[in-house]
Formats: C-alpha cells, sequence, structure tokens
C-alpha cells in the first residue's frame, strides 16, 4: 500500500489558495484543438488567460504575464516565430515558461522545432506522455499523433533523462505521473481513465501546471500541483457523469470548486 506525502499535498493547497488570491496571468500560445479548454481550465483554478499569439504583441504581453506556456500542438510558421519570440522575452523577464511538446517526434517539423525550443529557451516545465519525453530525451520508439506508446518504458527514468540534458523540470504524465527534478523524483497519483477519453486534458494539465508556477519558484511542486488538482477533479467528475460530453462539463466544474483543504486531503503525491 503507498503511503503518501501528507505535507506535500499541503503544500500544493497552499499554492491553490495563492493562485485564487493572487488571479495570475497565464500566457499561452496553444493550438487550436484544445484553445478554449486551456483557458477555461485557467479560469477554473483562478487564473486569468491569455492567448495572444501574434508576433507583433507576444513581448509586450509576456511582459505583464506570471507565466508563459508554449503548446506545440498545431504548429505553423506564423506560431513557431512567435513561440521563440515569447520564449526569449520570459527568459530575460525571468517569467517560468512551460513547453508541451505535443506529437513530438511524429513528423519531422514538431521534432526539430521542440529541440531548437529546447536549445534556445529555458524551460522551467516540460510536460508531456512518455512517447514525445521519449523522443526528447533520444530514445527510440514512437509517437502517432498525441497518443502515447512506448509503455514498457520507466516514466521517471525517462523523466530523468530529460531533465539532466535540459536543467528544466519534467513530468511524464499517464496513470501515475512522474515528475523529475533535480535528482529526484515525484509521483502524482490523482486521476481518472475517463481524462484519457476527450481531448485537451494533457494540455489543460500543461497549462494548470503555468498556473502554478506563476504562484512559486518550486517547479517541481507546481507540477505536482497542476497534476493533483486535474485528477483529483477528474475523479469527482467521472463519479457523477458516465458520458463523455457530460464528463467534460463536469471536469470544469470540479476544478473550480476545488478548494484547498480538498487537495489536502485527497491529494495523492509523494517523493522517491
Amino acid at each position: 500500500m503507498q503511503i503518501y506525502d501528507n505535507a506535500l499535498a499541503q503544500n500544493v493547497a497552499r499554492l491553490l489558495d495563492e493562485i485564487r488570491a493572487a488571479r495570475p496571468l497565464v500566457h499561452q500560445i496553444t493550438n487550436y484543438v484544445s484553445v478554449n479548454d486551456c483557458a477555461n481550465v485557467v479560469l477554473a483554478i483562478g487564473g486569468a488567460p491569455v492567448m495572444a499569439d501574434d508576433c507583433d504583441e507576444v513581448e509586450d504581453m509576456v511582459a505583464i504575464a506570471a507565466a508563459l506556456v508554449l503548446n506545440i500542438g498545431t504548429l505553423n510558421s506564423r506560431t513557431v516565430e512567435a513561440m521563440f519570440l515569447a520564449g526569449r522575452q520570459a527568459n530575460r523577464l525571468g517569467k517560468p515558461v512551460i513547453l508541451d511538446p505535443v506529437g513530438v517526434g511524429a513528423t519531422r517539423l514538431r521534432t526539430e522545432t521542440a529541440r531548437a525550443l529546447l536549445r534556445e529557451i529555458k524551460f522551467s516545465v516540460v510536460r508531456g506522455n512518455i512517447s514525445e519525453i521519449s523522443a526528447l530525451a533520444g530514445n527510440a520508439g514512437t509517437t502517432r499523433g498525441v497518443d502515447a506508446s512506448g509503455a514498457e518504458a520507466d516514466p521517471a527514468q525517462v523523466a530523468a533523462e530529460l531533465a539532466q540534458m535540459t536543467g528544466s523540470v519534467v513530468v511524464v504524465t499517464g496513470a501515475v505521473d512522474a515528475i523529475a527534478h533535480g535528482g529526484g523524483v515525484l509521483r502524482v497519483a490523482n486521476g481518472h481513465p475517463m481524462l484519457a477519453r476527450i481531448t485537451g486534458t494533457g494540455c489543460m494539465a500543461t497549462v494548470l501546471i503555468g498556473a502554478f508556477c506563476a504562484v512559486t519558484d518550486d517547479y517541481s511542486l507546481a507540477a505536482a500541483g497542476g497534476l493533483v488538482c486535474l485528477g483529483l477533479a477528474g475523479e469527482r467528475a467521472a463519479a457523477k457523469h458516465q458520458g463523455i460530453g457530460s464528463f467534460r462539463a463536469g471536469l470544469l466544474d470540479e476544478v473550480s470548486l476545488l478548494c484547498g483543504r480538498d487537495v489536502a486531503e485527497h491529494g495523492r503525491v509523494h517523493v522517491e
């Protein structure tokens, strides 16, 4: 029987309360499949979303934002340029930057873009599934769109490899999420299989991590915060909704209804 770390859950709960009090602006250059879900889940957690992606304004928007999230789900040449401009500006200003390398490994454009972003921009957190993170770490494997493959790999080991290469906190999401940071690993066990049956939950996890990064420089704890909150909301939504349409709406409801005490009592996170 796994024993979870109550102190970690309490720290996540504290950060959730800080998000609700501060209402941080989370700047997202993201994909058009999940953009509405990402905006709404940031609102639900207590933050403020902005989705500016024009090259003429992204640097100005980064200057007033508390965190930047870059998601390569629907790449095009215009948004790629905007990502580099925004990421470099965030680095200059000391703002946290979070990368979601959606589908990396599936095409040359995705893989080369993600690797170039990692070379030129310092990321606070990189979050992906096992196949995406494996591809960035240079491991053999296949990626089919956004689907995870390479399930035989150890998520913690793959995350640790990329963390060592980049200096970023690296998250591999799955049935149990692994967070690698400076030689250590956190595991988050909140969640429900229904989360994998609707589009955009990986993207939502990433922007929730962004909201937590906006209120702390402990980016491994921020990653745990985003994952615990989405996972716990998923558990509660699945208990009330059997269809995927109502589950999607219920998921946002449950994120919005979370309080610090919920997270402190039901967050399932531990250190390895």
